[in-house]
């Protein structure tokens, strides 16, 4: 997953191919590594707490997010904004309408690049991204799975550091086996074998 141009938060999405009601659960994972984010060499865990993804790679400074929920029409609303804005919400649901797949619950995302630090007496602060261009994560799948990473939109909250600009994945086209790398990040859309997006 590629900030292109640096600056970036995305939010991650994996569900898997069998039962799109299995999904990559932030709340299941942070127990199993007993950290806010994995680290390369730590799994992803799902709702039914199974290996989905794998970190194999980070090169950004490492800042990423599992507590903020994914922006949607409510949260939009409650900073103040009437008017119809983009959200992560309606991105991952459109994406998941383009597969032809039934609708999904909206969960937790993984919210990579996004910067948010807990302090001593439990306060949370969101800073801009400090990801770089061309900063990347590598993953690979552990299940067949639909990934779905949105450029986040968020432009209310400053947690993007350059205005909203593309996020790229590139996939492996031996992800199927279970054994290559997943590369890439991009916003809105769902992983295919030896495919690249952007948006």
């Amino acid at each position: 997953m590629v900030d292109v141009d640096g600056g970036q938060v995305g939010d991650l999405f994996a569900f898997t191919a069998d039962d799109p009601g299995e999904y990559a659960s932030a709340s299941h994972t942070r127990p199993s590594t007993g950290r806010l984010f994995p680290r390369p060499g730590q799994n992803v865990l799902t709702n039914l707490r199974r290996p989905i993804l794998e970190l194999v790679e980070d090169n950004s400074p490492g800042y990423h997010d599992t507590l903020y929920a994914a922006c949607d029409a409510a949260r939009y609303r409650s900073l103040g904004v009437d008017a119809p804005h983009r959200s992560c919400a309606q991105n991952l649901g459109e994406s998941i309408a383009a597969l032809g797949l039934p609708g999904v619950v909206v969960p937790q995302p993984l919210n990579v690049f996004m910067d948010v630090r807990v302090d001593s007496d439990g306060e949370m602060s969101s800073r801009p991204a400090s990801s770089g261009a061309g900063d990347h994560l590598i993953f690979r799948a552990l299940l067949d799975c639909y990934v779905i990473l949105s450029s986040c939109p968020m432009d209310i909250v400053p947690i993007s550091s350059g205005g909203i600009t593309a996020l790229a994945i590139d996939v492996d086209d031996q992800l199927s086996t279970g054994t290559a790398p997943l590369r890439g990040s991009a916003p809105g859309g769902e992983l295919q074998p030896s495919s690249r997006m952007t948006a």
